[in-house]
């Protein structure tokens, strides 16, 4: 006859021992940093010219797989693609930048009629293209972030191609550290943003005024 205080331990240390296997199972989840693009360390001045008079909706670049995630892509050497672990951007790549870009024109304020794809609002003219890379390059062993979009500015109407152009932009880095890393994406994001901006309103310009 087994004793009801017998039976009872039997019980409670099989329910602990499948506890512990169940522990030993499942492997603990990867701690993971979440990191947003830095805002921009030295803010584009609000411009002294007047305000345009047409509208502009600005889209998310058009991307790989690999840079259309929240993953923070490096490619330590050759066509090697990798990520760095237990980092994640906060948003794909393709978003960080079109919301960054927004950012700086509502710094320059010369186009107060803007607009992104996610509202999908009616505009004069869409601003888009590729982002061709996103990532830290190792060149040799001296690393770098490397940013390339290949930018377009179109007509909504008839959706013409009215002015095309590339922008590339490396900042070196010092440190090969995540913060660090995040740190120069942010610098590279400081040069590049002025530019596209410059760039879109001149052309915006140069298009007859209905």
């Amino acid at each position: 006859m087994i004793r009801p205080y017998r039976l009872a331990g039997s019980l409670l240390l099989a329910a602990s021992l499948s506890v512990l296997s169940a522990c030993s199972i499942f492997p603990k989840p990867e701690v993971v940093d979440v990191y947003r693009l830095p805002d921009a360390q030295t803010p584009i001045a609000a411009s002294q010219a007047a305000p345009v008079a047409w509208s502009l909706r600005l889209d998310k670049p058009m991307a790989s797989n690999t840079l259309n995630s929240q993953n923070i892509a490096v490619v330590p050497e050759g066509n090697l693609v990798s990520n760095y672990k237990g980092a994640r951007w906060s948003d794909p790549a393709p978003a960080l930048l079109r919301n960054r870009l927004l950012d700086a024109f509502l710094q320059d304020g010369r186009v107060q009629a803007l607009s992104t794809d996610d509202s999908n609002l009616q505009s004069d003219y869409e601003l888009g293209g590729e982002l061709l890379a996103f990532q830290t390059h190792y060149n040799g062993k001296n690393p770098e972030i490397l940013v390339q979009y290949n930018a377009r500015l179109v007509r909504s109407s008839d959706q013409r191609i009215i002015s095309s152009r590339r922008f590339e932009v490396r900042q070196p880095l010092n440190n090969p550290q995540v913060p660090q890393v995040v740190a120069g994406f942010g610098q590279a994001s400081d040069t590049l943003m002025p530019q596209m901006v410059q760039w879109a309103i001149q052309q915006g310009q140069a298009q007859p005024q209905r």
